[in-house]
């Protein structure tokens, strides 16, 4: 599989129920420093906020692409259009490379107005 996809594969991984309400699932993708600034305008902290797990959402996630930064480290962009409010967001996530495995370390979600 290449990064890309292998990538893809991490983030709608953490679009899932299972994983979103999963503090253990949580810890196998997200770095330990992780935080996200969320589309809610809210900053988020992995040890802090994820204590029993994050909210869950049904969206479709289009438009991925990623953009390496080094060997080590990818920053990936998309969209994500959410099914019940019917908002639409412009996603990022860095990725970095530790010890083989990938796991995000930031994420930022904005609203958008624009339709995909």
């Amino acid at each position: 599989m290449n990064l890309r996809d292998h990538l893809l594969q991490l983030e709608e991984k953490l679009l899932t129920s299972e994983v979103r309400s999963s503090k253990t699932e949580l810890k196998k993708v997200l770095a330990d420093e992780f935080f996200e600034f969320g589309s809610s305008g809210r900053v988020l902290y992995k040890n802090e906020d994820f204590v029993d797990g994050i909210s869950i959402i049904e969206v479709t996630l289009s438009e991925f692409e990623i953009h390496p930064l080094s060997d080590e480290i990818v920053l990936a962009t998309y969209r994500t259009f959410n099914d019940q409010t019917k908002q639409h967001a412009l996603r990022s996530s860095i990725w970095k490379l530790n010890e083989g495995v990938w796991k995000m370390v930031f994420h930022q979600g904005t609203k958008t107005d624009q339709p995909f």
